[in-house]
């Protein structure tokens, strides 16, 4: 990393295969990756646009002077390093899945990034525990917190409900 300016950035995590496995191992590089981490609480949700194992899906928050697309690359590299393998389905199975889901309040689309992701306003396994760490943080095109944003949502479109699982050497509790 360089000297320069520090942005916090979000990042939405989920897995439907073997995710007590993934989950708590992509943790782990992250925070070799970027340092200390705000995590949300997981959630579990079933699969959304395929049928399939339920997914577990949380939100955790970084500090980097990486460049969004110096932040999208490492996270490819830790999804492939978990087995994840990229095909044209979309809507598939997979060991791991890891989306750059703001950077700061910038809006960027340039090199395949689109942000913030649009997943944030339509998939409540991504808003929840989005709201739950950064409830106060203004979504930079919405001009609403996450909080105001998850209170509108339609919670009965999605189910979603909490689980526990471990997520050794990090901090877990979040901060709005």
């Amino acid at each position: 990393m360089t000297d320069t300016a520090r942005v916090r950035a979000w990042l939405s995590l989920g897995s439907n295969q073997s995710p007590r496995r993934y989950l708590p191992s992509a943790i782990d590089d992250l925070r070799e990756s970027f340092g200390n981490l705000t995590i949300s609480p997981v959630y579990e949700s079933e699969a959304v646009g395929f049928v399939g194992e339920n997914f577990l899906n949380l939100v955790v928050g970084i500090c980097t002077s990486l460049s969004a697309v110096a932040v999208n690359r490492r996270l490819k590299e830790i999804e492939k390093r978990h087995g994840r393998v990229r095909n044209e389905n979309r809507f598939t199975a997979r060991t791991l899945d890891i989306d750059l889901l703001t950077y700061g309040d910038q809006v960027i689309e340039h090199d395949g990034i689109r942000l913030p992701r649009d997943e944030i306003l339509h998939y409540a396994f991504v808003l929840r525990p989005l709201s739950e760490v950064a409830g106060a943080e203004i979504h930079p095109e919405e001009g609403k917190s996450y909080q105001q944003l998850w209170q509108g949502f339609d919670h009965s479109t999605q189910a979603l409900w909490p689980v526990s699982l471990e997520l050794q050497k990090v901090d877990q509790s979040p901060r709005g």
